[in-house]
């Protein structure tokens, strides 16, 4: 079934914009929003019609879009008292684009499969800037003809589309990807600090490290795709240069007497890697010592 009504609920600073764009696009919307001025508003530009309720708004729509703060509002704005699944037909889907813990989701989808209504998880990387011209890259989990019966949607708020796996993925995926730019982004400001108690310039630091540390040489391109994935480890650099030069690093926050916690926990992982997984080898091989200790592999 060709998805051409679609439910929005929560059409705030990102949600907003992007049911602009459907609109634009010639779906015909239904808009819902705690705020009552937003919907009405957005209704009135827009030519959509303002619901009163999460059920009103999806009362003959092919699809429900959610773009709320976390997944228990999602959940009750779906299930809940006047939820929009009460007013939703067999074969519709649910597409919830926020940003929702992923067990939540699955617990969700498994309710709604029950009432005949599919649902794929769709969050989304980049800000209201993004938003706005549309060029927001989504994380899609679900079943793979749900997710393309739902890409003309996903694509029209989108510059692309990536189809995680089953429902649930796009979710961890999110929240992984926000995981790494934050542990990354707290990595810099500590390896600053550290510099500036040593009477490095911050703003030199910064500008250096583009180089160093981003780009060609951040570590996802220049070694987990080319080596890790492909079990070649062949960076040629030893696993315990690695652990020698981040206890460098440890060593200078405490004889200068700088808050580093994450290079005293870095330092302590890297150096028992190499006790375990060994010095001399490639510093990709520090994988192994995650495998193990999670039983998994990265390889098929």
């Amino acid at each position: 079934m060709t998805i051409r009504t679609i439910a929005f609920i929560g059409i705030g600073n990102m949600g907003g914009p992007m049911a602009g764009h459907l609109a634009r696009k010639g779906f015909k919307l239904a808009v819902f929003d705690l705020r009552r001025d937003l919907v009405e508003r957005f209704a009135a530009e827009h030519d959509a019609r303002a619901a009163t309720s999460p059920a009103d708004a999806a009362n003959g729509a092919d699809a429900v879009i959610t773009m709320l703060p976390n997944d228990k509002i999602v959940r009750a704005a779906i299930l809940g008292e006047n939820g929009a699944a009460s007013a939703l037909t067999s074969g519709a889907v649910v597409i919830d684009m926020s940003t929702s813990d992923p067990s939540g989701t699955r617990t969700l989808a498994a309710d709604l499969a029950q009432r005949g209504i599919a649902c794929v998880d769709a969050p989304v990387m980049g800000g209201v800037v993004f938003a706005k011209d549309a060029t927001l890259d989504i994380m899609a989990g679900g079943e793979p003809a749900v997710v393309e019966r739902c890409r003309p949607v996903l694509e029209t708020l989108g510059r692309s589309v990536m189809l995680c796996g089953g429902i649930g993925t796009g979710h961890a995926m999110k929240a992984l990807a926000n995981y790494v730019n934050a542990t990354a982004l707290i990595n810099a400001i500590e390896a600053m600090a550290v510099g500036a108690k040593f009477g490095l310039d911050p703003e030199f630091m910064a500008k250096a490290l583009v180089p160093m540390c981003a780009g060609r040489n951040h570590p996802i391109e220049k070694k987990v795709l080319p080596h890790v994935l492909t079990r070649k480890y062949g960076t040629g650099m030893a696993l315990g240069f690695i652990a020698k030069d981040v206890k460098i690093a440890h060593d200078m926050a405490v004889n200068s007497g700088a808050f580093a916690p994450l290079a005293e926990k870095v330092s302590a992982l890297w150096s028992d890697a190499a006790g375990k997984v060994g010095a001399t080898v490639d510093q990709t091989e520090i994988t192994r010592y995650w495998e193990a200790a999670n039983d998994v592999s990265f390889t098929r």
